[in-house]
């Protein structure tokens, strides 16, 4: 093996590595992927984290995220300039994350048949973030609700139906796969909630009871039922199914006053849906 592929073997390697520090939901069925799939999803989820982590940093302000996420949404509309995105971060470094530092290297990692897909909605995530910190997060009505999660999770729907396509043809229907995306924010929206209004956020619109949010929710989590119904290959049917049985579980959870589910609870799911 020549020192190349061994560097890329390596990157890929600690791809994983970060991807499970960064989200132990998402590594499960990522790891559970062949792979091309693994290094594809891999590489597009931590393209789509990196920027997430800005939006979400709790020390940067309103200001400095709306120039970064922005910048970055820029960068990513062509050949990514990875000396200028570390110009851009430098003043931050200390304060930001790992997955946000070496987003030039996880884009590296994609397959070139597909990276300017996954750049692609990597950028348009990235402005609308920019938009939702410039508005300060205010979710007035359903509409609001609706463009949100679809800025921060509706679009990995949709990237992740580019790359089944991509990978063997799969076709997946597009307004489903936002609906999945949204049912799986919602779920994060009513765990958090509590805590975003501790910290002056709210991403719940006016008038809305918690009830509300649960039908939306359930709602958004049926389309993703319905979304799964076009797929037959059995490898990405097995990641798409983890995700949405974790959230089913995790609303009963707070249904029923408990904060969310146990890693037992969890273990227990992945290793039903891998022996089906």
């Amino acid at each position: 093996m020549n020192r190349l592929s061994q560097g890329v073997k390596n990157l890929q390697k600690e791809a994983m590595h970060v991807l499970k520090l960064t989200s132990r939901t998402f590594y499960i069925p990522i790891s559970l992927l062949k792979p091309t799939l693994k290094r594809t999803v891999a590489s597009a989820y931590l393209c789509m984290r990196a920027v997430d982590e800005i939006e979400d940093h709790e020390q940067l302000d309103s200001e400095t995220k709306q120039h970064l996420l922005r910048s970055t949404s820029e960068l990513l509309k062509r050949k990514f300039d990875n000396d200028a995105y570390s110009q851009l971060l430098d003043p931050y470094k200390s304060l930001l994350p790992e997955v946000t530092i070496r987003l030039g290297e996880w884009i590296t990692v994609c397959p070139p048949e597909i990276v300017d897909k996954i750049k692609e909605s990597t950028s348009v995530m990235a402005a609308g973030m920019a938009d939702w910190a410039e508005k300060d997060w205010y979710i007035k009505d359903k509409e609001d609700l609706d463009n949100y999660t679809y800025y921060v999770a509706g679009l990995v729907g949709v990237m992740l139906s580019d790359i089944w396509e991509w990978y063997d043809g799969t076709t997946t229907d597009r307004e489903l796969a936002i609906g999945y995306g949204r049912g799986l924010q919602a779920v994060n929206i009513l765990r958090n909630q509590e805590e975003d209004s501790e910290r002056g956020v709210h991403f719940v619109p006016d008038g809305w009871t918690r009830a509300d949010l649960f039908e939306y929710t359930e709602k958004n989590l049926a389309y993703a039922d319905a979304y799964m119904k076009d797929i037959s290959t059995r490898n990405i049917l097995l990641f798409c199914r983890i995700p949405l049985a974790l959230a089913k579980k995790t609303v009963k959870a707070l249904q029923g006053g408990r904060e969310k589910i146990s890693r037992n609870e969890v273990e227990t799911i992945v290793e039903e849906i891998k022996n089906e």
